[in-house]
């Protein structure tokens, strides 16, 4: 089974002097995360209503998914890559000045395509393109020292991620028509990594709440379970009939849900920053399955996309950020009553936005604004609640 291992802690020393902010990678990409959420979405509804116009190099359906995938979803990869490798191999990643380097390297990527005067193609191409090679390159050396090489596969995934990346701009830069299956093959590289992360880290915090629960993980689901991942990215590299992703969807939401049945235990539900994340993964089989339903015809492809974006990452992202940071930065892990709200709220906005439109009497329009809205009031919430936090140092004392 493929496993994310922890490796008994070496000694880190993390330069103590400059902004907290800037201290471990969590802190300047959550807090990206969460201000990107908020303007990201307050962008795009008038944008998306015609009374807003964006510069015209991704176009503004273009824009909008890319920058959900490619700038909220990358900042959080980041920002729990560089801080789970150190943990993992107890050696340093970037911190202090390369640490907010790499962070400017991912605002450049979200600015230059929004600037009044007219920006060559190709440096916003080669500044967006940049970033997840870089981050790559930030994890490796730690990743490479540490003894367990299965954790090696970070690289690998952030280099895929940013093959997708590359279809997006290609199309962009007036090359190739592939924009739609670089979004694809992002969607569901992200879709395949929190599943990956998931399979180790909830079924641990389970076990580790639940007195004398063992989860059950399983060598032939996880494998059948990777390997239709595989297959699910690497179809969108090839012209090949809907039905074949369909199949493959539903296998993959078949194995997801067995997965999940088997890390679950009723009691999960009384802890809110661990339903939040069992609700998360419940969206991806949700999302994999209406999918399989698109391929047919059956639903629109659209809302099967926002139910594995909005509801499988959004609620996995802001649920796994929420514990990250109250565990990073020396607090308990127990979410505050605003939050907790938010966790609710992020739920309703992805059932919202795909099943609103399904309804015999739908207003599209309604349900995009009611699901929006939605939305830009979590993630406000999340700032208001962590931007403190991750700006300032651990209340205990230790470095990080």
């Amino acid at each position: 089974m493929l496993k994310i291992h922890s490796e008994p802690p070496k000694r880190a020393d993390l330069a103590t002097g400059g902004p907290a902010i800037f201290a471990l990678g969590f802190r300047p990409f959550f807090s990206a995360a969460g201000l990107a959420a908020v303007v990201l979405i307050a962008i795009w509804i008038p944008t998306w209503m015609g009374r807003l116009a964006l510069p015209d190099y991704y176009g503004a359906i273009g824009w909008h998914s890319h920058e959900m995938l490619f700038g909220y979803t990358t900042a959080i990869i980041a920002g729990f890559l560089l801080t789970a490798v150190r943990n993992w191999t107890g050696i340093n990643t970037p911190n202090g000045t390369p640490l907010a380097l790499l962070a400017l390297l991912w605002l450049a990527g979200r600015v230059l395509p929004l600037l009044p005067a007219p920006v060559p193609g190709w440096l916003v191409a080669a500044a967006d393109l940049a970033f997840l090679p870089a981050v790559a390159l930030s994890i490796a050396p730690a990743l490479w020292q540490g003894e367990q090489k299965i954790n090696r596969i970070f690289v690998p995934i952030l280099l895929v991620m940013a093959l997708s990346n590359l279809l997006v701009h290609l199309q962009a830069l007036g090359v190739t028509g592939s924009a739609a299956r670089g979004i694809d093959m992002m969607l569901y590289m992200v879709v395949f990594l929190v599943s990956l992360l998931g399979g180790r880290v909830m079924p641990f915090f389970t076990q580790a709440v639940v007195p004398g629960f063992r989860a059950r993980r399983q060598q032939w689901l996880e494998t059948t379970t990777m390997g239709a991942f595989a297959l699910l990215i690497l179809l969108q590299l090839v012209e090949t009939p809907p039905l074949l992703t369909g199949l493959t969807a539903l296998l993959l939401a078949l194995t997801q849900a067995l997965r999940v049945a088997g890390w679950h235990h009723p009691q999960v539900w009384r802890m809110p920053i661990l339903w939040v994340l069992y609700t998360g993964m419940f969206w991806i089989v949700i999302g994999l399955l209406m999918l399989a339903l698109s391929s047919i015809g059956l639903v629109g492809g659209n809302l099967a996309r926002h139910a594995l974006g909005l509801g499988g990452i959004g609620v996995l992202t802001l649920g796994m950020m929420s514990r990250v940071s109250l565990g990073h930065s020396g607090r308990p892990i127990d979410p505050v009553r605003s939050i907790q709200i938010a966790f609710i709220l992020l739920n309703l906005a992805a059932a919202a936005r795909v099943f609103g439109p399904l309804l015999p009497v739908a207003n599209y329009t309604f349900w995009v604004h009611l699901s929006g809205g939605l939305w830009i009031i979590c993630f406000l919430l999340f700032c208001r609640v962590y931007l403190p936090i991750l700006s300032r140092p651990r209340i205990d004392g230790k470095p990080g």
